[in-house]
């Protein structure tokens, strides 16, 4: 059993989707029992998005879950026609025909269980199974729902979890899993093998290759996962479950969020900072957002949040005005530059980073250590300076 999860720009084109039939008709013919995950076909989820705004500002988020599983399910549509016209027997499901149950939650749901019927009896029968990624059904309420933004990448690991496939491979417009990402740095390392909890903190830190929710969940269920072009086989990331050991701290990548934003939040504990920046979230229609950091004042929180576009534009327009959940900006935007490795907090890597940083003049308004990461929050102007700054450095690159 084989899993593959095919990304947007992979299914951009019709060209590109009867490619990628053509190649996985050929695994099937070859003996391989396969689900296709697939995604909305380009940029066609971010159209979907532009559309529901110019009809409102403010889209109910139930309603954006319709709209935007309608783009997974043209991919899925058109995989299927096109595997069934080079003679490879498919068919096509939903999230919620394929038995994948979530929470309520609107445009954020979590898996809660897969109960895949039909893809069990679609797969006894020796057809090609291809999923609507990103999406699934909360069983209390029917309701149709969404996964956010890469969670194509979740379906198809629960999928690998369930029914215990020898891989899971995610197939992208990328052949592997980068020392940094190559539109920000030159001349990056790519990786043949990382171990999975390195990557699952690499793409919480902002690495855009895969999903951390997905990461996080091929960790918890042990399942393999590989990364790599959809194109072409040659080249790729395997992500191992065993811990690499290192007798020195060593940096492995240098990743960032381009947008972090610094929050005050009436409260008198971090629990009820959070529940209320959740409810102001709920409010306004948007997705909750990724916090990063806080702090607990004497009578506030302060949290350092990022999120797609759409949540950090209503949060700074909620906050420019006394509102019921005491949400406020403390300061202009900022973004984080993160070293990700292993022993970073045991060795003289900090001390080397801030060095660096000072001798530029960059200004570190923040830095978080943690086992695998080093984060240092500065200004925005200054972000991509300082990545290729300490990739250099730390990984001999310029």
């Amino acid at each position: 059993m084989r899993v593959q999860k095919y990304g947007g720009k992979s299914l951009a084109t019709i060209h590109h989707i009867k490619r990628i039939a053509e190649r996985v008709a050929a695994l099937h013919q070859s003996g391989e029992s396969l689900i296709v995950v697939v995604s909305a076909m380009g940029q066609s989820t971010d159209e979907l998005i532009r559309l529901a705004h110019q009809v409102s500002p403010r889209p109910l988020r139930r309603e954006m879950d319709m709209l935007l599983t309608t783009g997974e399910r043209v991919s899925m549509a058109l995989m299927s026609i096109a595997l069934n016209g080079f003679g490879c027997p498919a068919i096509s499901f939903t999230g919620s025909q394929a038995g994948v149950l979530t929470s309520e939650s609107h445009s954020n749901a979590q898996i809660t269980d897969i109960k895949p019927l039909r893809v069990e009896q679609a797969l006894r029968e020796g057809k090609v199974v291809v999923l609507a990624g990103f999406q699934g059904v909360s069983p209390q309420r029917k309701e149709v729902t969404t996964l956010g933004r890469g969670g194509s990448d979740t379906t198809a690991v629960a999928m690998a979890a369930h029914f215990k496939a020898e891989i899971c491979e995610i197939l992208k417009d990328v052949d592997g899993i980068c020392s940094g990402d190559p539109k920000l740095v030159e001349n990056t390392l790519r990786y043949s093998e990382l171990p999975t909890d390195l990557v699952a903190n690499m793409c919480f830190w902002g690495a855009k290759v895969l999903h951390y929710r997905s990461v996080e969940l091929a960790h918890s269920l042990k399942v393999p996962l590989f990364v790599g072009s959809a194109q072409q086989n040659q080249h790729g990331t395997l992500l191992k479950h065993e811990v690499f050991m290192y007798e020195e701290a060593k940096v492995i990548a240098v990743n960032s969020h381009a947008q972090v934003h610094h929050y005050k939040v009436e409260s008198l504990s971090l629990a009820e900072a959070y529940q209320n920046l959740f409810s102001a979230t709920e409010a306004l229609e948007v997705p909750p957002p990724q916090i990063l950091a806080s702090v607990k004042e004497v009578d506030h929180c302060r949290l350092m949040l990022t999120g797609d576009e759409v949540t950090l534009t209503a949060l700074d327009q909620l906050s420019q005005n006394p509102n019921q959940w005491g949400v406020t900006s403390l300061a202009r935007p900022l973004c984080s530059v993160t070293l990700s490795g292993y022993g970073l907090t045991t060795g003289t890597l900090l001390n080397e980073a801030l060095a660096i940083l000072q001798k530029e003049k960059v200004s570190v308004e923040k830095f978080l250590t943690q086992n695998q990461s080093l984060s240092f929050f500065i200004p925005p102007e200054d972000r991509s300076r300082t990545i290729s700054l300490l990739h250099r450095h730390f990984l001999g690159k310029p």
